[in-house]
């Protein structure tokens, strides 16, 4: 096996990894106490392609891969997880659209949304229905031209930034085979957004309920046919779960790199940090984690792109993985750094909250061991 990435792929990353440093990292914590990414900074990766990675390039997209889209939000992760995880998700939604969408809708989203001119927010999660996703009950009826939405989601990101919604919704009967997709364009009636939420962690990206009273839609909003919308949610969570894991990864490797600058300077009993055996164990154990990490999301991507028949469970055993490990590194690199570590200027105490969401999101960790032990028994029925 060949673990080598290709001229192509390193230029990918390393041209991601150079608009991070210089066009996030150093605004990071502003955005932050803003509680909103700028829009310039957005339409600034979408001129880099960044915007429509996995969209065909005879839509206007990159016609990225999935190893090459994890190898970007990766890079961009490492100067601020909450922003690289924003255009992970928006980019989720235009490949969904970009895979489902009619003609008409495609002509009118994509050309925005390759730009990022767009925003394009992901509408799953309900405030009753959480991973039980298939039981949501936002409603979609017919009208005389096409769609009549009610109901309410949390925890969207973009709410109230994001200039289209790919909204999940029950056009049918109970469970997964009821739900369809819909687009929801910003300043529809009817369409409204909570206040902000306060988090913990991904404060530079903006989050909010979405409410849906009435919300009228034409028929050509639907994403591919009716009745099949979380066919297609669970289609871009694959893919949507590798992200979420690389942008996990590129916070922990940021937060390494922190510990070992920090070793290196620091000095006690005559020493630096980094000369104490002990310490010296806690950076190797790290960096093991890490690399071990990179190689399971690589071979987890690696199948996805190749639609392997167990790509749904290295997804999830990905997602699972990548993300507890990633967040053991960085609260590890927290601890080494001491009271500084517990300080903003340093930066890592920003980290360990960024990444903690990371375990939960894009369905929880404990319902990706429910995913792999299932496909685990069913393979060995």
């Amino acid at each position: 096996m060949d673990f080598a990435l290709s001229d192509e792929q390193v230029a990918i990353r390393d041209t991601a990894r150079v608009f991070g440093r210089d066009r996030i990292a150093p605004h990071a914590q502003a955005w932050e106490a803003a509680g909103t990414m700028p829009r310039a900074v957005l339409e600034a990766a979408g001129a880099l392609g960044f915007g429509a990675m996995l969209v065909p390039e005879d839509m206007g997209g990159a016609g990225l891969d999935r190893l090459d889209a994890a190898l970007v939000v990766e890079a961009l992760a490492m100067a601020c997880p909450a922003v690289a995880s924003f255009v992970s998700i928006h980019n989720m939604c235009a490949a969904m659209i970009a895979r489902h969408g009619g003609e008409a809708l495609r002509a009118r989203i994509l050309p925005g949304a390759v730009g990022m001119r767009t925003i394009l927010a992901y509408c799953l999660t309900e405030p009753g229905s959480g991973s039980d996703a298939a039981a949501l009950r936002t409603r979609a009826g017919r009208s005389a031209d096409g769609w009549i939405l009610n109901g309410s989601k949390a925890f969207i990101s973009g709410g109230g930034f994001a200039d289209a919604y790919v909204v999940m919704a029950r056009t049918g009967g109970e469970g997964p085979k009821g739900i369809s997709a819909i687009v929801v364009d910003a300043g529809t009636p009817g369409l409204s957004f909570g206040a902000p939420e306060r988090k913990m962690g991904w404060k530079a990206q903006p989050t909010a309920m979405v409410q849906l009273d009435d919300v009228r839609v034409p028929a050509a909003n639907l994403l591919g046919a009716e009745g099949e919308g979380f066919g297609y949610a669970m289609q871009g969570l694959d893919g949507g779960r590798l992200n979420i894991a690389a942008a996990a990864l590129g916070g922990a490797q940021a937060a390494l790199e922190i510990a070992l600058g920090h070793t290196a300077g620091r000095h006690a009993f005559g020493q630096p940090l980094n000369r104490f055996q002990a310490l010296q164990f806690r950076l190797a154990d790290m960096e093991t984690g890490l690399q071990a990490a990179r190689i399971f999301l690589y071979q987890a991507a690696w199948k996805l792109d190749r639609q392997a028949p167990d790509a749904t469970k290295h997804c999830a055993m990905a997602k699972r993985f990548v993300t507890d490990t990633a967040f053991e590194v960085a609260n590890g690199a927290l601890q080494l750094l001491g009271g500084y570590g517990y300080l903003a200027d340093f930066g890592v105490e920003k980290l360990v909250r960024d990444l903690r969401v990371h375990q939960i999101l894009e369905g929880t960790n404990e319902i990706m061991r429910v995913i792999t032990a299932r496909a685990l028994l069913a393979e060995h029925a």
